[in-house]
């Protein structure tokens, strides 16, 4: 497996034909304020976050992952779960990380070159076949997709029966908006109640749910197609 950025089929671009529908051009839009946004502070990003470790290789040990598995860091950043996951998986095992900014897999890249196969994509359009891994993580995704559901099917796509998904945040949602200065509000996508009917309609059970001022973490199993 190369670990060096490349392009795609999930690359994102422009609507696949002139008459796609104005949703898959806001999609695209929306993408690109966001490679825009994290691409001008990947070099710095480690920097604000010093102590987070620890956390991310808890969560990791939540997807129950084993030699030879394969796994994917949807929305990898600058790939700090790499590492772990990588060491929960094995010398035969697949990790791959895939980010729609191109600066932060260079940063990967460069920290932790070698660990895992690393792809220019979009969440929503993975370059990846049916049932091709055992897990997911995802760590600070879900906000920042244009559209969640879109991408928590095409997650379920590339996840086996049975397999898990972990969605993580390294501090739970009271902090993380006490951090911005906003206050919590009912139609939070990472609530419980908002979160658990997402995840079932894109073909995941929710199993198991935290939200405390240390993490963020939600569990869940792929369910039959």
């Amino acid at each position: 497996m190369s670990p060096s950025p490349s392009a795609s089929p999930g690359t994102p671009d422009a609507p696949d034909t002139p008459d796609a529908p104005a949703h898959d051009a806001e999609h695209a839009a929306e993408l690109a304020r966001t490679r825009e946004f994290f691409g001008t502070r990947a070099a710095g990003w480690d920097a604000k976050f010093p102590d987070d470790g620890p956390r991310y290789t808890a969560a990791i040990a939540e997807l129950g992952l084993r030699p030879g598995d394969s796994v994917l860091d949807a929305g990898c950043g600058t790939g700090r779960a790499l590492p772990p996951l990588r060491a929960a998986v094995g010398r035969d095992g697949r990790v791959y990380g895939a980010d729609v900014t191109p600066e932060m897999l260079h940063e990967a890249d460069t920290r932790h070159h070698g660990t895992a196969a690393l792809l220019l994509a979009d969440c929503a359009r993975l370059p990846l076949p049916d049932a091709a891994l055992d897990a997911v993580f995802a760590a600070g995704l879900i906000s920042h997709l244009p559209d969640p559901a879109r991408a928590l099917r095409e997650l379920a796509r590339v996840t086996r029966p049975g397999g898990a998904l972990a969605l993580f945040h390294p501090v739970g949602r009271a902090a993380l908006a006490a951090r911005h200065g906003r206050e919590l509000t009912p139609d939070d996508l990472r609530a419980e109640p908002n979160l658990r009917p997402l995840l079932t309609a894109a073909g995941w059970r929710l199993d198991g749910f935290a939200d405390t001022d240390d993490q963020y973490l939600a569990r869940a199993i792929r369910v039959n197609p």
